[in-house]
């Protein structure tokens, strides 16, 4: 009788002991998924305002860190001090064995010119300029498109029939942005007003980086009686965004580059009324995919409306009623129903 009993007990305690070296037990768990590896080393060279901008170079470190997160790449970025550093940060992220580089703006193209050559093994990607290497992948957008579009947004949403323009630098790039954005307002008001300034000259790049000016020509504009401005300036931007909030109700914003809606204060967010994305952060994303996998070549890619390499951002909700009016002349365009002029 004790003898039944006692194997009895013996055969409870095994049971469970059983059980777990088995798992087939409540404790089994499921081994978490290892993360993504890759022996790719990527560089990352930033323009004037470095990551942290809230626009442009921000962009890029999306992409660059989705590039982290999806394929297990390492990386290294560097932000630039002064103007001189472009050069000096491509040589290092060379010299260092970082491959491939990508160089976040067309202020890189004559630096990276000089260093791709002396590096032929190496990779590069050039954001926003045409670089003519076998080594050499150029990234170049159709700014106009998306302007095109919060251009159009702008006129619906104006109730003064004035709206502005900020560029950072009186360059050809940024003139792009001011041609669709002008072009998009006309396409919907042939009447509309477009107020434009640029915050310095060509060869002054500290207009990228001068809120402080952004926000004096913003409230100017404000004044005159535009209620909708846009700005192509890069950190800049935040200028505006803090005019906007102090014109008061009825005054909107409009980003540029990536969702500033996402990074605004909670004050500037019920003025930003949309932002012209540029998906800076895909242009990054796909140059590393592609070399992770093997394509090393050079060539131009282009990223437009019809492979949404530009659009619009619909956080906030401010646009929900004319979506569909925008939606449809974007259909026009990847149609070919409407050419998007790249000059004012």
């Amino acid at each position: 009788m004790k003898r039944n009993i006692l194997g009895g007990l013996l055969a409870l305690a095994v049971v469970p002991a059983m059980l777990a070296v088995s798992g087939c037990g409540d404790d089994k768990k499921a081994t978490p998924a290892a993360a993504p590896t890759s022996d790719v080393k990527v560089g990352l060279a930033y323009d004037l305002g470095g990551r942290g901008d809230k626009s442009f170079n921000d962009a890029a470190a999306t992409g660059l860190d989705k590039a982290k997160a999806e394929i297990g790449v390492s990386a290294k970025d560097l932000s630039p001090s002064k103007e001189d550093d472009r050069k000096e940060n491509l040589k290092l992220l060379a010299e260092t064995g970082y491959n491939p580089i990508v160089a976040v703006g067309f202020a890189f193209a004559d630096p990276l010119t000089e260093i791709a050559k002396a590096n032929p093994d190496t990779t590069f990607g050039i954001i926003d300029s045409v670089v003519d290497l076998p080594n050499v992948r150029s990234l170049v957008f159709a700014e106009q498109e998306g302007s095109f579009l919060v251009g159009a947004a702008a006129a619906l949403k104006s109730k003064t029939g004035k709206v502005g323009f900020i560029g950072g630098v009186e360059i050809s790039l940024i003139k792009k942005f001011e041609a669709g954005f002008a072009a998009g307002a006309k396409q919907v008001n042939p009447d509309v007003k477009v107020d434009v300034k640029y915050i310095t000259p060509e060869g002054d790049f500290s207009g990228f980086n001068s809120p402080d000016k952004a926000k004096e020509i913003a409230g100017a504009m404000y004044e005159g009686g535009a209620d909708v401005i846009f700005h192509a300036a890069g950190g800049s931007g935040g200028g505006l965004f803090d005019a906007a909030v102090a014109a008061g109700d009825g005054k909107w914003a409009i980003g540029v580059d990536s969702d500033q809606y996402l990074s605004a204060t909670a004050g500037q967010q019920a003025h930003i009324l949309t932002s012209m994305l540029k998906r800076v952060d895909v242009a990054v994303f796909e140059t590393v995919k592609a070399f992770s996998e093997g394509d090393k070549a050079g060539g131009t890619k282009v990223f437009n409306l019809k492979v949404d390499g530009v659009g619009y951002s619909t956080s906030g909700g401010f646009l929900d009623d004319v979506k569909d009016k925008l939606d449809d002349l974007k259909k026009k365009i990847v149609d070919g129903e409407i050419t998007v002029p790249e000059t004012p």
